[in-house]
């Protein structure tokens, strides 16, 4: 189910014994209840952006683990179903940044589209039981994930919001590619995260890099 676009640069890892653990492991789980995404989505992030029109990297924790929210994109949900919190955050600080007006969805397979990888540390999650799946193994897969990105040529710009995401720091090149660290957008943690402008930080560093800025507008479903 790995993507054609990652499997030169990731392939390798399906091999190894903690990925066979990892797969037990979500097969049983599976098993026994309801797992979020479902097994086609898993991968849904490396199929939205092939790895070499990777331009940002944008780091989650799990996957929404209510019945129907997430889809494989890390702070994304389907269409029609209720923007959560922490995107409604994302969204205010698009708005405020840039203008853009708050959407009536939250499915961000639009940026994901553009070159925006959005990467969960951890694809899986327990129906109902958030960080269900942490320390089983996929911490090690995405871990892979950000090194090939950091790894190749070409730059990229890495955002990690949060504390859970700046840990990865020391997995990025920073002499070649930029990263941008701040506060969560989870209610928690809001009011450091307003005013940061993350989304003029990011397009910034993608036209220093020489690449085309990201339309961060997201269009109405209705």
């Amino acid at each position: 189910m790995l993507p054609d676009s990652w499997r030169g640069v990731l392939g390798d890892e399906l091999d190894k014994p903690y990925f066979k653990e990892l797969v037990a492991f979500v097969e049983e789980e599976r098993a026994r209840g309801p797992v979020h995404p479902p097994r086609e989505e898993v991968f849904a992030a490396l199929e939205a952006t092939p790895f070499d029109q990777v331009k940002v990297l944008i780091l989650g924790q799990d996957p929404y683990h209510g019945e129907g929210q997430g889809h494989g994109l890390c702070f994304s949900v389907r269409p029609g179903v209720r923007t959560p919190p922490s995107l409604r955050n994302i969204y205010k600080e698009m708005r405020d940044d840039l203008g853009h007006p708050v959407p009536d969805n939250g499915c961000l397979l639009p940026w994901a589209r553009q070159g925006v990888l959005l990467l969960n540390a951890v694809l899986t999650v327990r129906s109902g039981e958030a960080n269900s799946h942490k320390g089983k193994g996929w911490e090690k897969f995405t871990d892979a994930v950000i090194h090939a990105v950091s790894a190749r040529p070409d730059p990229a710009v890495f955002v990690l919001w949060g504390n859970y995401a700046k840990k990865k720091f020391p997995l990025i090149d920073t002499e070649r590619h930029a990263v941008i660290q701040g506060a969560h957008p989870s209610p928690l943690s809001a009011k450091r995260f307003f005013g940061s402008r993350p989304f003029t930080q990011i397009n910034d560093a993608i036209e220093a890099q020489g690449h085309k800025p990201v339309d961060w507008r997201i269009p109405d479903l209705g």
